[in-house]
């Protein structure tokens, strides 16, 4: 059957480039990061995804409190009255909104909504709280869970209804101090997101039609899947006055006189994971970046009945020796060393150390990196040393990886028919556009899924381009593609 067989079942049936779906949801359960709960819709964060998630968060936030920004925690409930305070936000969630009518058998007076973001409760609360200019900024964070209830198919870490995040809600005197923040608030995701996920990202602010519903402006880093499609990760809102003319969070000036403050809203959730695990990992399984991963090392010893005893005492000693990676050991006597090394490459452990009593002869052992699929000899005195270069080549390599891929599916095109090949083989598109919505709408009637992702600010002057969509006269440079 050569390289077409048929996979083990207990690893990945299907692969990754003939059927992404079914690929990915084997790989979200198989490698024992999540599971379905009898609530439709909403996930189980294993042991695995639930480390990886709180280590995110440990680094994220110690940026944030070094940045000067202080976590609080609002409730999950929200009244209805004040969720609609805001026109033009409440219209953009309250399709998305679960809500609490009864308390046990007795009905509520006012309906509560179960948060699909906090800007409601928190704004309500900044409007008591600030009084002068002397109060601000105010930085504000919090981490917690939110609730969305409008999709029909929900997919673990990308869209389920109960997920987890950070929503930060800064305010300021000033709008130069508000839009100077995005910067702060964007590099520390950036750092976070390239340096622990190994992931590059292009960052752009969306149009008016996908802008964050109540926002001034809306920012994102976005990422490429090699699957061509783009998936949209932390996300920096500049709101203006919009919600503090709606709440009525007033301060006074130093000149004295009152003015509206000038807020944002800015987050990550658990689609990261999603994005992180998509990106890296094959055909065999997960592939973790070292750094987010809990377990670096796993020692397979090669077990013979004349020489057990040996070998197993050495991956004791080995054990010891590299508990700073927390290295897992797989003594099965049932199981062979190709289901072993196969079981492994599905969980994505960085790297597997292969021990047998030839490598115990030759003072050394053999260890395979997890990206690469690469065995390199090691002698055991080297071994420490070496774990820690490999450990730091692969977190090195896999991000070079997604940097290439990123960089080699953004194209630039002002036909059409191009736009709509190039779209097909797994890329992004800088096309020119007017600002109409009608235009943006129309995408979908030029290619079914195709949508504007960010505005490319780098993308030069359009005098004289037509709008890819309605012919008249181009107004910037948008990049187009399919989502995630």
């Amino acid at each position: 059957m050569g390289k077409d067989k048929k996979l083990s079942k207990e690893g990945l049936t299907v692969k990754k480039e003939d059927n992404f779906s079914e690929w990915y949801q084997q790989l979200i359960i198989k490698g024992e990061l999540a599971d379905y709960t009898k609530v439709s819709g909403c996930i189980v964060f294993r042991p695995k995804s639930q480390w990886i998630w709180e280590r995110f968060v440990r680094v994220t936030d110690d940026l944030f409190k070094e940045s000067g920004i202080e976590n609080v925690s609002f409730p999950l409930f929200i009244p209805e009255s004040l969720l609609i305070k805001e026109a033009t936000h409440v219209e953009g969630f309250v399709p998305e909104v679960a809500w609490v009518t009864h308390a046990g058998n007795k009905k509520l007076s006012e309906k509560l909504a179960i948060r699909p973001t906090s800007e409601a409760i928190i704004y309500d609360s900044y409007a008591k709280w600030i009084r002068s200019y002397n109060d601000l900024p105010m930085r504000y964070n919090q981490w917690n869970s939110v609730v969305r209830w409008e999709f029909k198919n929900p997919v673990p870490f990308f869209r389920t209804r109960e997920f987890q995040w950070n929503e930060g809600h800064s305010v300021f005197a000033t709008e130069v101090e508000a839009k100077a923040e995005g910067d702060d608030i964007l590099g520390m995701y950036e750092k976070v997101v390239s340096e622990m996920m190994a992931l590059p990202s292009v960052r752009g602010f969306k149009t008016e039609k996908e802008k964050f519903a109540g926002a001034v402006s809306s920012e994102k880093l976005h990422y490429m899947t090699d699957s061509g499609r783009v998936i949209e990760g932390p996300c920096f809102h500049y709101d203006g006055q919009n919600f503090s003319k709606a709440y009525d969070i007033k301060f006074t000036r130093e000149d004295g006189e009152e003015d509206f403050v000038y807020q944002n809203t800015w987050a990550v959730s658990t689609r990261m994971l999603g994005t992180m695990f998509t990106i890296h990992s094959d055909n065999k399984g997960l592939v973790i970046p070292p750094k987010l991963s809990k377990n670096k090392v796993v020692i397979v010893p090669i077990l013979f009945d004349d020489s057990k005893s040996d070998v197993l005492a050495k991956v004791e000693e080995l054990k010891e020796e590299l508990k700073d990676f927390a290295p897992l050991t797989d003594l099965r006597e049932d199981v062979s060393p190709g289901r072993k090394f196969n079981s492994w490459e599905l969980k994505g452990i960085p790297l597997r150390i292969e021990l047998g009593p030839k490598d115990l002869e030759k003072g050394q052992v053999v260890v395979v990196k997890r990206n690469t699929g690469d065995k390199i000899e090691i002698k055991f005195g080297d071994l420490k040393s070496e774990v820690v270069r490999l450990l730091d080549e692969m977190q090195d390599e896999l991000y070079e990886a997604a940097k290439k891929l990123l960089e080699s599916r953004m194209k630039k095109s002002e036909d059409a028919e191009e736009v709509v090949k190039l779209v097909k083989e797994g890329n992004m598109v800088c096309v020119p556009m007017c600002k109409s919505e009608d235009c943006e709408d129309g995408l979908k009637e030029i290619m079914l899924g195709l949508k504007t992702l960010f505005v490319d600010s780098d993308g030069g002057d359009v005098e004289g381009k037509k709008c890819l969509v309605c012919g008249k006269k181009a107004e910037y440079w948008v990049y187009v593609g399919r989502t995630y």
